[in-house]
């Protein structure tokens, strides 16, 4: 069976590492950690090692209703609990009479520390708090070199996952009906905008698929994919739902409010 064939052929790398995890874990009989998955990844992972094996697996971001999670595959006769996902949480001191700090500010900074994006689960911000989920396996890096963020001096805090903010969400779902699974007819359907509106947003490097600038308006959607386009705020693709009489597709999204 060609496993490739469901997904995208940019996909292909994260494919192989799941195999690769997949087949560590049956052979060495030893649970496997990765680093924190976006919701694509989480979703192609499923996929992939599926319910029913002799491999198990488990996700966890660090708190409820996250976004970024770590998975956890181990062998199906052992079981996982919170501490095997080594996840710490920081809060981020900062002269909050003086300062505005954004959620992109906080990734900037995080990224100019020379770590992978996989190694920090979560940014929350709530009222004048921010807090950010990270691997543990790298705390003392980020703790030696996080010093400021913007133009603002900042302290960290490691605190504990029972303290993090409830920085829950809101996605409206709705339910669409649309021409074909392209981005540009996506975005349509999900903003109302005109197909030429899309198209040009697209072109303009307004738009990011699961973090990634997409400038393709023939980019194919699939589930699990966070779509983002620039002064029009977040969506989700939650499922497809097969096609309808007219073979236009259903599709369920979710909306940030």
């Amino acid at each position: 069976m060609n496993i490739y064939q469901h997904f995208r052929p940019e996909e292909r790398e994260f494919i192989d590492q799941v195999v690769q995890w997949k087949s560590y874990v049956e052979t060495h009989y030893t649970p496997k950690l990765t680093d924190f998955l976006d919701p694509r990844e989480q979703h192609i992972l499923k996929m992939l090692i599926g319910e029913n094996g002799d491999v198990s697996y488990q996700l966890f971001g660090g708190s409820h209703d996250l976004e970024r999670k770590r998975a956890f595959i181990y062998p199906d006769y052992l079981t996982a609990n919170g501490d095997d996902f080594q996840i710490s949480l920081f809060e981020i001191h900062y002269p909050t009479k003086f300062v505005t700090i954004e959620h992109r500010q906080v990734l900037g900074t995080l990224m100019s520390l020379g770590l992978k994006r996989g190694k920090f689960g979560d940014i929350l911000i709530k009222d004048e708090r921010i807090q950010f989920f990270a691997a543990k396996e790298v705390n003392e890096y980020v703790k030696n070199n996080l010093e400021s963020i913007g133009r603002a001096g900042v302290k960290l805090v490691e605190t504990s996952s029972g303290e993090a903010i409830s920085a829950k969400e809101l996605w409206l779902e709705n339910d669409l009906t649309v021409s074909s699974l392209r981005l540009d007819t996506v975005i349509s359907g999900i903003y109302h905008l005109s197909r030429q509106k899309s198209q040009t947003f697209i072109q303009q490097g307004l738009v990011k698929v699961n973090w990634t600038l997409t400038e393709n308006p023939a980019f194919s959607c699939e589930i699990g994919d966070m779509i983002s386009v620039r002064g029009h705020g977040r969506a989700k693709m939650i499922a497809i739902d097969g096609k309808t009489k007219k073979e236009k597709w259903r599709i369920i999204v979710g909306k940030q409010k």
